[in-house]
């Protein structure tokens, strides 16, 4: 009795001595810090194996846990970390996994491994860490490779393209890109605030007034759907079927902090009287991100993380992290958020460095729940996220000099601030094609052409539900590719194609 009592306090003592050590005062301890977590969260990367898919977290699921998409926010993660800390360890590791995924010929993250389940917010987040990589003046590609705000802009690009916006609910990105999937009838949040993050960062770095026309138009459309209000709560989605009046009122705080920070850049972006309004939704966006997500100072993700049950699917337990980077962007970008913003995030890490006290990792391994002083048990890739960039971006309030009353020390580069990264403005578009940026109007006969098409487009659909009937297709992956053979013959007539593809889409729902 006397040994098992001996070897229980020999237990819990390596565990809070093994548990992540950090003063926060200190960049230099955080930085060692973060330098363990980096290590840590990479013992959950196997894409370096034999057998294995370069670039990606195990997955997608039932073949490991993670989607395609949290890999583009993994690489994201990293990207900051190297930002804020200078260490490189992993750059080439990111460089490689972020090209490999590009998906030529249109280099916009639709990688045909991944194209037939393909979602807006997929797509995006993979476009999100190609800003990023622009932003920070992380290490450019080699030339004869995509560059990185090619890439975001090819991202942009292809989810500006009207068959991706159609009239449904008067206008917003549906979730799921093929109308085979499930979560098509869904217009969300992510997709649209990824949407508008990218265009008002896009805006900022190239000049763009066109870029901050179409963030400016999802903002707006946000709020008259209702899925956004004026108090700064955003909510989950909505339906098609029912004209989006069906709003699912969760809330996540990355869906608050997509938008947060894009309303930052927005801020940095304009001047005048539109940059009092921007700054009036970044105050409103922040006092509800603050006042709901990390009301007893952690932050907590209420939709799924109650006090009495954890119901967080894998890509949930991510979400913390995400919501730490943009809001620690947004303070370099919008001063006037800083020291709330500082003060609610170093809280938030205190609460988060607790929680590394699982027997993983050398007796380090972060768990998911931060309010509990300790290890809660639930380990993975993005509980290490999570602690990685609440560590990180707690160094941008580090950064030596003052403000210049815009924006802060440190903030994101532009084309005009020391930005390296090269542009392509029909990235995207495919050889020749129409440059998105520009508001194409469309001709009567575009129309009339369209509208044949449309009817052998349409015949084309029919036929393969008719082909799953016989059992041709024992899934929608099958179906949707006999489609996009279809498609691929036809380039030649790629604009009558995107109008055919909106018209289509107006009569859904």
């Amino acid at each position: 009795m006397r040994t098992i009592a001996i070897t229980a306090i020999l237990v819990v003592a390596h565990q809070a001595w093994a548990a992540l050590q950090v003063d926060l005062n200190s960049p230099e301890s955080i930085k060692r810090a973060a330098s363990l977590v980096a290590s840590d969260l990479l013992t959950y990367y196997h894409g370096s194996e034999p057998g294995q898919t370069p670039g990606i977290l195990p997955g997608p699921p039932p073949a490991g846990d993670y989607y395609w998409w949290e890999s583009g926010a993994l690489w994201g993660t990293l990207m900051d970390y190297w930002h804020y800390t200078g260490d490189s360890t992993y750059n080439e590791l990111i460089t490689s996994s972020m090209l490999f995924h590009t998906g030529p010929p249109l280099n916009a993250y639709m990688p045909e491994n991944y194209t037939i389940s393909m979602g807006n917010d997929d797509q995006g987040f993979w476009g999100l860490s190609a800003m990023l990589a622009a932003e920070i003046g992380f290490p450019d590609p080699p030339a004869d490779e995509p560059q990185w705000l090619q890439l975001a802009q090819a991202v942009f690009h292809t989810q500006a393209d009207p068959g991706r916006h159609d009239m449904v609910c008067g206008g917003g990105l549906r979730w799921q890109i093929p109308m085979s999937n499930i979560g098509y009838d869904y217009k969300n949040s992510i997709s649209n605030g990824i949407f508008f993050n990218l265009g008002a960062r896009l805006a900022r770095y190239t000049g763009n007034e066109t870029y901050a026309h179409h963030a400016r138009k999802t903002w707006d459309w946000m709020m008259a759907v209702g899925l956004m209000t004026e108090d700064g709560d955003v909510y989950d989605g909505a339906h098609t079927g029912v004209n989006c009046t069906d709003v699912f009122k969760a809330q996540f705080s990355y869906n608050a902090a997509i938008f947060l920070q894009g309303a930052a850049f927005m801020y940095s972006f304009t001047t005048g009287e539109e940059q009092s309004l921007w700054a009036h939704r970044v105050q409103a966006l922040l006092d509800r991100t603050t006042s709901f997500f990390f009301r007893i100072g952690p932050i907590i993700e209420l939709s799924c993380e109650t006090p009495a049950a954890i119901i967080c699917k894998t890509d949930m337990l991510s979400f913390k992290g995400y919501t730490h980077r943009w809001m620690a962007s947004t303070a370099q970008l919008a001063p006037f958020t800083r020291d709330t913003i500082m003060r609610v995030l170093r809280n938030s890490t205190v609460a988060a460095v607790n929680s590394c006290r699982g027997p993983l990792h050398n007796g380090r391994a972060c768990g998911f729940r931060w309010t509990t002083g300790g290890y809660d048990g639930l380990t993975g890739a993005g509980q290490e996220m999570n602690v990685l960039a609440a560590l990180s971006s707690l160094l941008a309030f580090h950064e030596e000099g003052g403000l210049d009353g815009k924006t802060g020390k440190g903030a994101p580069l532009t084309g005009e601030t020391g930005g390296t990264s090269k542009g392509d403005p029909h990235a995207g578009t495919g050889k020749g094609g129409v440059d998105p940026t520009q508001l194409v109007e469309v001709t009567t006969g575009d129309r009339v052409g369209a509208w044949f098409l449309t009817v052998f487009t349409l015949g084309t659909i029919v036929a393969a539900f008719a082909l799953m009937g016989t059992g041709r297709f024992e899934d929608r992956e099958g179906m949707a590719a006999a489609v996009e053979n279809n498609q691929e013959n036809k380039k030649e007539l790629s604009i009558w194609y995107k109008i055919a593809r909106e018209v289509i889409f107006r009569h859904q729902g």
